[in-house]
């Protein structure tokens, strides 16, 4: 048997708006309220950066604005601004992301085998984290889109400056002071980074293919690239 129905306390039956279940009222009272972001402070700053990189990757640096990295996070215009100060902000903390996964993939390139092996993975894998992530190699070298005394770029970048320096050093069979460089030091710390960072750029935008369709059938870019670091270097001019 049905039950009596609820009084209210004029003493009259309660009414259920129509069309509307209970399961459906308790619904609407937990909607968000208009503009509430569904991000805490530092994950808001997160999401952004990431929005960024995916911008950056997918559009270039042309298609890297404030209000596109907003509109691709899904928060307001004025959420970039707030975390980062303006557009020079957003790129020099995106560049230090950068410097840091760059970091990560040489150390973990250099953790072992012989020293002629490590600078060989070494240079490798400098070359993999340009293929893999092209926007964002390019826009570690953007240093008139950066701001470098931001203390994050900074940090990252002088990082990746000790790594080039311990691993040239240790060919040398000697510390190298990135601080108090000597003119023979900066010139093998300037010859080792020109190799790779110029095929490495060569390689991005296609030029090496001229190379490698000159070569032998089924020669690989990794035999070239290995054939360059192992060739002696040029002679001056006597």
């Amino acid at each position: 048997m049905a039950g009596k129905p609820r009084e209210n306390k004029a003493g009259r039956p309660r009414r259920r708006a129509a069309g509307r279940p209970a399961t459906a009222v308790r619904a609407v009272r937990r909607i968000r309220p208009a503009g509430d972001s569904p991000y805490h402070h530092g994950a808001l700053r997160d999401a952004l950066l990431q929005a960024a990189e995916k911008l950056l990757e997918r559009d270039g640096l042309p298609g890297l604005t404030l209000r596109a990295v907003a509109r691709e996070a899904g928060v307001s215009h004025a959420a970039p601004t707030h975390h980062f100060g303006d557009l020079t902000g957003l790129l020099s903390e995106l560049a230090a992301i950068g410097y840091r996964q760059f970091n990560a993939a040489m150390m973990a390139a250099n953790a072992s085998g012989t020293l002629q092996e490590k600078g060989m993975a070494s240079a490798k894998a400098y070359i993999s984290y340009a293929q893999a992530h092209p926007g964002m190699y390019g826009l570690m070298f953007r240093t008139e889109r950066l701001d470098m005394e931001r203390p994050s770029l900074r940090e990252a970048a002088n990082a990746a400056f000790a790594g080039l320096a311990r691993g040239v050093g240790a060919s040398r069979q000697e510390h190298i002071a990135t601080e108090a460089l000597s003119l023979e030091q900066a010139g093998a710390l300037a010859r080792a980074w020109s190799l790779v960072h110029g095929f490495t750029m060569l390689l991005l935008d296609g030029r090496m293919s001229d190379i490698l369709r000159r070569l032998p059938k089924g020669t690989t870019m990794d035999q070239l690239f290995e054939a360059m670091l192992k060739s002696p270097g040029p002679r001056p001019p006597q």
